[in-house]
């Protein structure tokens, strides 16, 4: 027997899995990165939506297996996103969400909710069918807004973050409630780094251009 496979026994021994254990490892090195908005957090988030998409289908959370799929694509987006830059195709700078923008990702998320919640509740062995749409309907609006550096994604996952320990304890997913604690605590570093970087971008560009550092060459 590979250690490997002692491994993926013993987790299977205590409610987890290699699958789990893999989802965790590339969960907290993607959104450690995305902190750092460093761009290979997207390519590790590919991964980490694979391994989820399987982890989720095999509990019953429908929406959540659902979600992973977007995740997927939304990685491949930011991936894109990021390298692309911002306007003059240079690092894409952290902004705020506006208040009209706000209230159009609120109502979307609001209808999403109601409509996986709606689907999700008639497929059979569905668990928390309620909760697990809202989460999913929020996340997938803060996982849009991380691909936009908008700042305010990370208010959302906050939220989404603690609701979620909950929800795989409950679902008998030990290491992945541990896995949304440590996203919770990344959640609020995120925060905090990603406000510190938009009111630095805001204070350069107060600055009288003569007395602006030179721009390094990438």
């Amino acid at each position: 027997m590979t250690s490997l496979s002692a491994v993926c026994l013993w987790l299977d021994a205590h409610g987890s899995s290699c699958l789990e254990a893999a989802g965790f490892l590339t969960g907290v090195v993607n959104v450690w990165l995305v902190t750092r908005q460093n761009i290979w957090s997207w390519p590790i988030g590919v991964a980490n939506a694979l391994f989820y998409m399987v982890v989720f289908a095999r509990t019953g959370l429908y929406s959540d297996t659902g979600l992973q799929v977007v995740y997927f694509v939304l990685s491949l987006y930011g991936w894109w996103h990021w390298w692309r830059g911002g306007p003059q195709h240079d690092t894409l700078p952290v902004t705020r969400t506006s208040r009209g923008l706000a209230a159009l990702l609120t109502a979307i998320g609001i209808a999403t909710w109601l409509l996986l919640w709606t689907i999700t509740a008639r497929i059979p062995g569905a668990a928390l069918a309620h909760i697990d749409s809202a989460l999913v309907a929020a996340s997938l609006i803060a996982q849009w807004m991380m691909t936009r550096k908008l700042a305010e994604n990370w208010l959302v996952w906050i939220i989404v973050d603690m609701i979620y320990v909950g929800v795989f304890l409950n679902r008998h997913l030990p290491l992945t409630a541990v896995l949304y604690g440590v996203f919770f605590i990344l959640a609020i570093m995120g925060h905090v780094s990603w406000r510190r970087s938009w009111r630095e971008a805001q204070s350069h560009a107060r600055m009288p251009r003569s007395t602006q550092p030179p721009d390094t060459p990438a």
